[in-house]
This record gives structure tokens, sequence and C-alpha cells, in this order.
């Protein structure tokens, strides 16, 4: 396509054109959103361009026919199957009916007809069995040396046959008779009680109202088909919003935790400041109550007294301290001969304090 048929279909698109419906709708089964196709235009082109060459399940019109060709000689082979097999499993329904509401052991013409229909399915059985067999590529003869027309011979005599033949169709009919009205008693439980007559109105249209059953049971197998890739498709887009609201959150928590967080470690600051002032302040009022109980004013008044003693005489020592340094500044500047015998001076007068002290001790 040229440029300008891309513009037109981007476009059409955008302006709200089923194109990417009916390919989403074309490809049901693939797990395509319509942001995908809304987004690669290319994509959705091609799909919408092999969306006319083939069906939903994914196969081209040709294939679609030989398939369709296929099931039919399927669906006939099957049929033709189907009803040798409800023939057989009927008749095998209708001796064990018989063989479990048997009540007498006297042999009767009845008992004679069930036991000739119940060897006659036997035997072919057997036969069909084997006739498997040979078709599986095993041994006809099987594990006992048996042949089809052996087999055969076990057939009850061909008079018992024609009685049994005569008197199958009406035992057959009866039987199926029975079998549908109780399929219709089961639908229909209103009609249990009805008049034969109008119970075989109601049977001729059973057909119908199976049919009618299948019909509905197809369309809703179909529509819960159908639902379910609706809600395939819905629960991928759910999931993919679920995504996107959880990382939103993701944020949004992140952000609200950070501010909660400093709102929260300044109230814990507060709190510790106000628990520390109210630590300091009993403290201090500890302190004066021991300040208190111990000094009375007695104490105080006496520790005034000592205090202004001690001043005084630290002011008259200070003034001595004065005088001495004055004094020992006149000493140096005499200089370094002074000095000499300033220490010798000092030596001297520590010689006579120890030998008084000697002179004391000795003397007492």
């Amino acid at each position: 396509m040229s440029q300008g048929t891309d513009s037109v279909f981007v476009s059409s698109l955008g302006k709200g054109d089923t194109l990417h419906q009916q390919v989403l709708a074309a490809f049901a089964r693939c797990r395509i959103s319509e942001e995908d196709v809304l987004r690669n235009t290319q994509f959705c082109r091609l799909l919408a361009t092999l969306s006319q060459h083939v069906d939903r399940t994914g196969l081209t019109q040709h294939l679609r026919r030989d398939l369709e060709k296929a099931e039919r000689d399927l669906h006939a082979q099957r049929l033709s199957w189907l009803r040798v097999e409800n023939l057989l499993r009927v008749l095998q329904e209708i001796v064990q009916e018989k063989r479990f509401s048997k009540a007498s052991a006297d042999l009767t013409e009845e008992d004679k007809f069930y036991g000739t229909l119940e060897q006659c399915l036997m035997v072919a059985q057997c036969v069909k069995q084997m006739d498997v067999s040979s078709d599986s590529g095993e041994d006809p003869s099987g594990v006992l040396g048996l042949t089809a027309e052996r087999v055969q011979r076990l057939m009850p005599p061909e008079q018992e046959l024609v009685e049994m033949k005569q008197r199958l169709s009406s035992e057959l009919l009866q039987h199926l008779k029975k079998k549908a009205v109780s399929i219709l008693t089961y639908y229909q439980p209103e009609r249990e009680n009805e008049s034969e007559g109008l119970r075989d109105v109601a049977l001729s249209k059973l057909p119908e109202l199976l049919d009618a059953e299948q019909k509905r049971a197809r369309s809703l197998t179909e529509k819960n088909r159908e639902n379910a890739v609706l809600l395939q498709r819905q629960t991928h887009s759910y999931l993919s919003e679920l995504l996107k609201c959880m990382n939103i959150l993701q944020c949004l928590v992140l952000d609200l935790r950070l501010k909660a967080q400093k709102d929260l470690d300044r109230k814990k600051i507060e709190y510790f400041e106000a628990k520390c002032e109210i630590g300091l302040q009993k403290i201090r009022a500890e302190m004066l109550e021991v300040q208190l109980d111990t000094y009375t004013r007695d104490k105080i008044a006496a520790q005034r007294k000592i205090t202004e003693k001690l001043r005084a005489e630290l002011t008259s020592s200070e003034l001595d301290k004065q005088t001495l340094e004055s004094k020992l500044t006149s000493f140096q500047i005499y200089g370094e001969e002074f000095e000499a015998l300033a220490e010798e001076y000092s030596r001297l007068r520590r010689e006579i304090a120890t030998k008084s002290w000697a002179l004391k001790e000795f003397s007492s």
C-alpha cells in the first residue's frame, strides 16, 4: 500500500472505525488486545488481510472445505456405526431386563425367544471381536484356535431363528417405546399420568423436543465458549489495569510514607525534648529540696560568717602577695650575685631549721 492509504487507515482507526473490532473478532482465540492493534497498524492491516482468507480457527478456505467433507464422511460412517451399535445395545438391554425379571425356572416360549436372542448376540459379538483382531494384524485363530466359521456354528437352529426374527420387531418397538416414554416423562413429568393416546401424540413430537434441546445445548456451548474468550480478554485487561493501579499505589505509599515518617520523627523529637525538659525540672527540684534539707538558717548564717572571714583572709593574703612580689621585684634588680646570696641564705635557713629540729629531738 502507499503512504496515503496508510494515513487513511490510521485516521479511520483513530475516528472510531470498527476495523480493529473486526480484527479482534476474526482472531478471537489469539491473545491480542485492542491497544496492541491500535499501536501496531501494519500488524492490524496484515491481520485484516488474513481474515479474508482464513476462518476463526486459522484454516484456509480450501482446507476448510476438505475438512468439512472429511467431517461429513466421518459423520456418515459414525452414524452408520451408531445405528448398529445402538441396535445391539438395545437388544442387550432387552435380554438383561428379561434375565433379571425372570421369576420362574420353567422354560416357556418367551424364555426360548430371549435365550435364542441372547445366543445370537453372543455369537455376533464374538465374530465382531474376531473381525477386529484380524483387522489389527493379530492371529485370527486367537488363543483357542477358533475362527469365525466355527463360532457361527453355535448359532441356534434355523427354525428358532425364524421365530425369533418374527417376534423381534415387536419386542424392539415395545422396548423403544418404553424408553421413549421414560425420556418424555423426564423432560415433561406432567405427562406421566396421561392416557395412551395423548402420550402417543407427545411421543410423535419427541424428536422435535430433543432436537430443540440439542440446539439449545449447542448454543449454550457456543455462548460459553464466547464468554470464555471474552472473560479471558477481560481478565487480561483487568490484570493490566490492576498492575498499573498497583504501581500508582506503590508510588503513593512510598511518598506518603516518607512524609508521614518526617512528621513522625518531628513529633518524636518534640516528645523527647519535652521529656528531657521535664527530667531537668525534676532534677532541679530535687537539688533544691536537698539544699533546703541540708542548709538551715543557722547553717547559712555560719557559712556566711565563714565566707566573710575567708574573704577577709583572702584579701589579706592578696595584699601580702602583692608586697612580696614588690620585694621580689626589688631583689631581682640586683642581678645574679644577689640571687646567689639569696640561695645561700635559703640553704642556711634550711640547715638551721634542720639542726634546730634535731637539737629539739635530742633534748626531748
